[in-house]
């Protein structure tokens, strides 16, 4: 059986023109700054009226540990929001914006697959209104006047070897995540190790997806820690005077970004952190600007729920204050397949036990979302090859953990097969149930922080950190940054930190091998196991397939 790619359904879209997208909800046109006929950002001024209107409810999408197999949470985020839609609701979804480095690597775009995509598809997973290229120019700005300060004097006496402000560039390439700058003489200043990250994982992305309007924005880039003096005092980026130029370069970059799903409907897509090395989670402005404007939005959080719904609740939600009313577990027959012990090349033929092995996955993840108080649906995100047996296997399932999985085909039909889901989700918002809770206090001790999500989420027996670690958390505690939440960097594909332990596994602890202390963004970065936080491309990367056609048109992105 062949299906029109992704890529050739976002073509054959019939897009409305960006002002009728605002229009549904009341956003002027002079409020929109258009990047051509179907895509445009919304204004500073509006955004700020915006969010001091009635707020709507709230709806996470999160999902199962990712495999080989797919699970389609960014499909089920914009088929749910089409759903709503479809059932009279006034709907809007909240999504990240696509890194360069998947797309050309081997995850591929972030816009949705099948009949629930948000469109313009291309542009979207190429440079879109540039949002990254600003992040990425406005981090780099503020790493050339550190190198700059010391090559003039030095007035700081920051210690070369403390410098932690790292430069990123939105792609992956392993060559770059050590190096050595300033080679070549004197004129070129003073030799040091350093290294890249990607774009998502810089603390200006973090800043920018967190910060409430320019001012905060600005503030927060001013507390940037990029180095220490060799009484380890503290320098920060308000010190370099890089703050008023960094916001500048963001100004554009801050405001939300306004497209439509191929049934019309509205879509912020604004931000992108990555979850497993980054919190995961789209812009606040986007979310409340939504909020602001519709009954319902829906947003998603990164990868599974033990890091993106994780870092949504305990990072997002506690900064902006934001309280979710219902939360969606997005997973399939085929990945419930896959914990169970199946190779991907056998999980097309029906196999029930296997399905029923693989559950706990899911049944983890159900019981962690609940803990945060918030009642929970899961969506049974149908592929062809699913029977009836093994969709009525997580059924079943779901059920005994006191939770409701519902079966939706908006891949293949849109909003049509995603109605009953649609239907429950509205009348769980409606009821006011959650109750919703962060996972641990501010007050609570740092490390401490790290054992409680690593016990009660990952379900490990304890946290490993070497003396040193140790010693920086109480440092940082000592000079005021106790309260912060913990933004814990592992590997999307386990619970533990072995991307092979599928399931559910217990008897595992978490190495903390580095932590990174992101001032302005609010929060303390601990990187576990062989996490990278400037990933490489696959053997075989997505680029070499992506080119034009003889038609013109691009081939490949997906």
């Amino acid at each position: 059986m062949s299906f029109k790619t992704d890529i050739q359904i976002a073509r054959e879209a019939k897009k409305l023109p960006i002002q009728e997208i605002g229009a549904k909800l009341n956003i002027p046109t002079e409020h929109l700054l258009p990047f051509g006929h179907d895509k445009a950002k919304v204004s500073q001024d509006f955004v700020a009226s915006a969010r001091a209107a009635k707020r709507g409810k709230l709806i996470l999408v999160t999902a199962i540990n990712p495999t080989p197999a797919g699970e389609g949470k960014t499909t089920t985020t914009v088929g749910l929001g089409d759903g709503l839609c479809a059932i009279g609701k006034r709907a809007a979804i909240c999504i990240r914006e696509a890194s360069l480095g998947p797309n050309f690597g081997m995850k591929g775009g972030a816009a949705g697959g099948g009949m629930a995509q948000v469109v313009p598809m291309e542009d979207m997973n190429l440079h879109f209104t540039g949002d990254f290229h600003a992040i990425t120019s406005a981090h780099n700005l503020l790493s050339a006047m550190i190198d700059n300060h010391i090559y003039w004097g030095n007035a700081l006496e920051i210690d070369e070897r403390r410098i932690v402000w790292r430069r990123v560039m939105d792609m992956n390439d392993r060559a770059l995540r050590d190096t050595v700058v300033s080679l070549g003489g004197v004129s070129n200043g003073f030799p040091r190790q350093t290294g890249f990250d990607i774009t998502v994982a810089s603390e200006v992305m973090a800043i920018l997806c967190l910060a409430a309007d320019l001012d905060d924005l600005q503030n927060r880039l001013g507390d940037i820690v990029v180095a220490y003096t060799r009484e380890k005092k503290a320098i920060t980026c308000r010190d370099i005077g890089a703050e008023g130029a960094m916001t500048v370069l963001l100004k554009d970059a801050m405001q939300p970004n306004l497209v439509q799903t191929l049934e019309n409907n509205p879509a912020f897509v604004h931000g992108g952190p990555f979850a497993n090395i980054a919190h995961g989670c789209n812009s606040v402005v986007a979310t409340q600007t939504a909020l602001g404007l519709a009954d319902y939005v829906v947003t998603e959080a990164g990868f599974g729920a033990d890091l993106g719904a994780e870092k949504f609740f305990d990072i997002k939600c506690r900064k902006a204050g934001l309280a979710p009313s219902v939360a969606v577990i997005v997973a399939t027959v085929r990945a419930m397949k896959m914990n169970g012990g199946v190779a991907k090349a056998d999980l097309g033929s029906e196999n029930v036990s296997a399905v029923q092995k693989g559950c706990p996955n899911l049944g983890r993840h159900i019981e962690n979302v609940k803990g945060f108080g918030v009642p929970v649906v899961v969506a049974i995100n149908h592929f062809h090859s699913d029977t009836d047996a093994e969709v009525a296997a997580v059924k079943a399932y779901v059920a005994e953990q006191g939770a409701e999985a519902i079966l939706c085909r908006h891949w293949a039909e849109g909003s049509k097969g995603v109605r009953a889901l649609a239907t429950r989700v509205a009348e769980l918002a409606d009821a006011d149930q959650a109750q919703f809770a962060p996972l641990y206090p501010d007050d609570m001790p740092l490390f401490e922080k790290m054992q409680t999500i690593a016990r009660r989420i990952y379900r490990a027996d304890d946290v490993l950190a070497d003396d040193k670690i140790r010693a920086q958390l109480k440092e940082w505690e000592a000079a005021g940054y106790g309260n912060l939440p913990i933004c814990m960097a592992k590997t999307q594909y386990s619970f533990t930190t072995d991307p092979t332990r599928r399931g559910a596994p217990t008897g595992h602890s978490v190495p903390v091998r580095e932590v990174r202390l992101s001032a302005g963004a609010g929060f303390i970065v601990a990187i576990c196991g062989e996490i990278m936080t400037m990933p490489g491309l696959p053997r075989k990367p997505a680029a070499e397939s992506i080119r034009f056609n003889e038609e013109g048109l691009i081939e490949g992105l997906f």
